[in-house]
C-alpha cells in the first residue's frame, strides 16, 4: 500500500514536467521560465521531506500517508484552473511539491515493520514507487491528448481512492518509539548525527544521479547522438526503468552483504562506465551498454543507501534522517545537468562532465567502503 501511494503521489508531483512545453505555449513562457516552472515542485518536494519525515516520527504513517495523499488532490485539481496563467502555475506548482514528500513517510514505516535482515529488500521494493515519475512521463501526455484537464482529473480520482485505502490499510507498528521533543529539536538532533550527512552525500550521488539522468539524458542523446525527440525519450525511459528495477536488487543484496559494501561496488561500476562514456563511444552497442549499466549501478546505490540508513540510524530518528537524506538526494540531481550543460556550451564536449561524474562516484565508493562499513553499531542497538 505504501509503494502504491508513493507511486501515485510521485505521479502527481511530476504532472507539470511532461506537459511543460504545452503549458509554456499556453502562457507564452520563455525557455528559462519553463525550466523554473518544472523545477519549483521538485525543489519544494525535496525540501519538504525534512519536516514531513520528522512529523512521521511523531504522528506515524497511518496519519501522514492518507493526509498527504489527500492534500495533494487540492493542487492537482487547481491545475485545471491555472493552466493558462504563469503566476498561477508557479503558485500551484509550489503546493504540488507536497506530493514529493511521501518518500519520507514510507521509509520509516517500512523500516519499522521489517527485521534488519529483510529491510534492504523491503525498502528497495518501496523505493520502486519512484517509478511514478516515469508513469507520469509516459501516461500524462497521452491522456492530455484526449482533454487538457483529463490527466488532472484522472490523477485526482486515483489519489482520492488511494487516500481512502491508505487510511484503511496502513498501520504503524505497535509499540513504535514516539518522540516527544519538539519538531525543531528533532531536526536539529538528526542534523547533528554525522551519519546523516554521510548518507546524504552518498544518496546525492546515487539518487541524484538518477534524477540528473532523468532530466538531462534526453537532451544529451538528442544533442550528442542526434536522436529524434521520440527516440531519445524512449531510451531515457528505458534508463529510468533499469534504475527502478535495480533499486530493490541493491536493497536485497544489502540484506546479504553489508550495504556499505554494496554501495561501494555499485559506485565503482558507475565510475568505470562514466570513464567509458567520457571517451564518446558510438551509441550502438558500447554507449547503450555503458548507459544502461550506469543506470543499474545508480539504481542499486539508491537501494543500498537506504538499507544503510536503517542500519546506522537510531529507530526513533529514521523519519527525520530520511527527510534530510531524501531532500539532499533530490536536490543533488539539479547540479549535474547544470554542469553538463555549461561544460558542453564552453567545450562542445560532454567528456569532462562524465569524468567528473566518474571521480565523484569513485570518491563515494572509497568513502563507503573505507568508512561506512564500521558505522552503525549504535544505530543497530
Amino acid at each position: 500500500m505504501a509503494t502504491v501511494a508513493f507511486a501515485l503521489t510521485f505521479w502527481a508531483w511530476n504532472l507539470i514536467a511532461p506537459l511543460a512545453s504545452d503549458l509554456a505555449e499556453n502562457i507564452g513562457a520563455s525557455s528559462f521560465a519553463q525550466s523554473f516552472m518544472v523545477a519549483v515542485p521538485v525543489i519544494v518536494g525535496s525540501l519538504g521531506r525534512v519536516p514531513v519525515g520528522a512529523l512521521t516520527d511523531r504522528y506515524g504513517a497511518r496519519v501522514m500517508f492518507p493526509l498527504v495523499t489527500a492534500l495533494t488532490i487540492v493542487p492537482v485539481l487547481l491545475l485545471t484552473l491555472v493552466d493558462h496563467s504563469a503566476a498561477g502555475l508557479l503558485i500551484v506548482g509550489f503546493f504540488l511539491g507536497l506530493g514529493g514528500t511521501t518518500f519520507a513517510i514510507g521509509v520509516p514505516l517500512v523500516n519499522s515493520w521489517f527485521p534488519p535482515s529483510r529491510r534492504g529488500l523491503a525498502l528497495g521494493v518501496f523505493g520502486m514507487g519512484m517509478g511514478g515519475t516515469a508513469l507520469s512521463g509516459f501516461f500524462t501526455p497521452r491522456i492530455y491528448q484526449h482533454g487538457e484537464n483529463l490527466p488532472f482529473y484522472v490523477v485526482a480520482v486515483a489519489l482520492a481512492v488511494c487516500a481512502v485505502l491508505a487510511a484503511l490499510l496502513i498501520t504503524d507498528r505497535p509499540g513504535r518509539a514516539v518522540p516527544t521533543t519538539p519538531l525543531a529539536a528533532r531536526l536539529a538532533a538528526a542534523g547533528e548525527l554525522r551519519v546523516t550527512w554521510e548518507l546524504s552525500a552518498l544518496y546525492a550521488i546515487g539518487f541524484g544521479g538518477v534524477v540528473a539522468f532523468g532530466v538531462y539524458l534526453p537532451t544529451y542523446l538528442k544533442t550528442f547522438y542526434e536522436l529524434s525527440p521520440t527516440d531519445a525519450g524512449t531510451k531515457a525511459a528505458g534508463f529510468a526503468l533499469v534504475t527502478v528495477v535495480f533499486r530493490p536488487i541493491g536493497g536485497s543484496l544489502s540484506d546479504r552483504v553489508h550495504p556499505a559494501v554494496v554501495t561501494a561496488w555499485a559506485l565503482a561500476v558507475v565510475a568505470l562506465l562514466g570513464i567509458v562514456q567520457a571517451f564518446d563511444p558510438d551509441l550502438y552497442p558500447v554507449g547503450t551498454i555503458a548507459l544502461l549499466i550506469m543506470a543499474a549501478g545508480l539504481g542499486a546505490t539508491s537501494g543500498s543507501v537506504f538499507a544503510l540508513v536503517s542500519r546506522v540510524t537510531p529507530q526513533a530518528q529514521v523519519g527525520s534522517v530520511t527527510g534530510i537524506v531524501g531532500a539532499v538526494g533530490g536536490l543533488g540531481g539539479f547540479v549535474p545537468p547544470l554542469v553538463m550543460g555549461a561544460i558542453y556550451s564552453a567545450k562542445d564536449s560532454y567528456a569532462i562532465g562524465f569524468m567528473l561524474l566518474a571521480m565523484l562516484a569513485l570518491a563515494g565508493c572509497v568513502y563507503s567502503y573505507g568508512r561506512m562499513r564500521d558505522a552503525g553499531t549504535q544505530g543497530a542497538a
